[in-house]
């Protein structure tokens, strides 16, 4: 059992559906499962910045159109954000340099389908919610919400549709809320520790949503890739997006953002401290 709090750290108007977030600068970048914006939120001014990602940027996008951007990382001075790949549609891969300013797109389906092939997920399973890098690889979160309820782990060398190597899959159990196994939702890298977010969905369904059992938050050791504990933070939230916001030598602080899975135009962001 771990010690925690987790409380309201503050509202964020005009982004709905917060499926991914990154602390830096005094800023929370905030990606969207149903919006074609990167949000950019500076704290202090307490001003919301949209990022376009296309040409053409929406919100409240139909399911069936929508890219479902679950995974935001930081690599150097960029941010990538990757489609869960649960639809072919949910196939994109997004950088955006944050000195630079430029986006860059790239369709990763062939990418995609090796890690489909590598863990034998089938098409409608795949749904990639987390992202890191560490040690060299690209390490990607399976959120195991589908019939066959298989968490993991891809470690992969490179985003690219022409690299040769193959993908490594990693099955990880997790822990049962009530009746249903959590599943990943979110992933970063703290020291040599990888901090996740899990939920429990009463659904058989990468497509569709469920009722909310709870969430919880475990930690990995990225040596032994055994899982040091897990902690129930929330009997009904989705939480989907964790970032470190604060680290001392007795304790770590993130911030947190949560899935409300409604058009509404508003996110909390929580502060959870252990």
């Amino acid at each position: 059992m771990q010690n925690f709090t987790i409380q309201l750290q503050f509202q964020i108007t005009g982004i709905g559906s917060a499926s991914g977030i990154v602390y830096k600068d005094n800023s929370v970048f905030i990606i969207s499962d149903n919006s074609s914006f990167l949000y950019q939120y500076h704290i202090q001014e307490k001003e919301l910045t949209k990022i376009k990602l296309f040409e053409k940027g929406q919100e409240n996008i139909p399911k069936k159109d929508k890219y479902d951007f679950e995974s935001i990382a930081l690599k150097g001075n960029k941010l990538h954000i990757l489609g869960s790949g649960s639809t072919s549609k949910r196939e994109k891969r997004i950088s955006y340099n944050l000195q630079t300013k430029e986006v860059k797109e790239k369709d990763i389906t062939k990418l995609y389908r090796k890690l489909k092939d590598s863990a034998s997920v089938s098409d409608e399973e795949l749904n990639i919610e987390g992202s890191l890098f560490c040690n060299g690889k690209w390490l990607l979160f399976q959120r195991g919400n589908g019939a066959n309820s298989q968490n993991g782990i891809f470690a992969l060398d490179k985003f690219s549709n022409k690299d040769n190597s193959k993908p490594v899959f990693t099955a990880v159990q997790l822990p049962k809320i009530k009746h249903i196994e959590t599943s990943f939702t979110d992933a970063i890298l703290v020291d040599d520790k990888i901090y996740f977010l899990a939920t429990a969905e009463d659904t058989i369904s990468t497509y569709n949503d469920g009722e909310i059992l709870g969430s919880s938050i475990g930690r990995i050791d990225i040596r032994s890739m055994q899982i040091d504990f897990t902690q129930k933070i929330s009997d009904t939230q989705k939480f989907e997006g964790l970032t470190l916001f604060n680290k001392t030598d007795d304790q770590i602080e993130f911030l947190l953002c949560e899935d409300n899975d409604t058009n509404e135009m508003q996110s909390s962001i929580y502060k959870l401290t252990i």
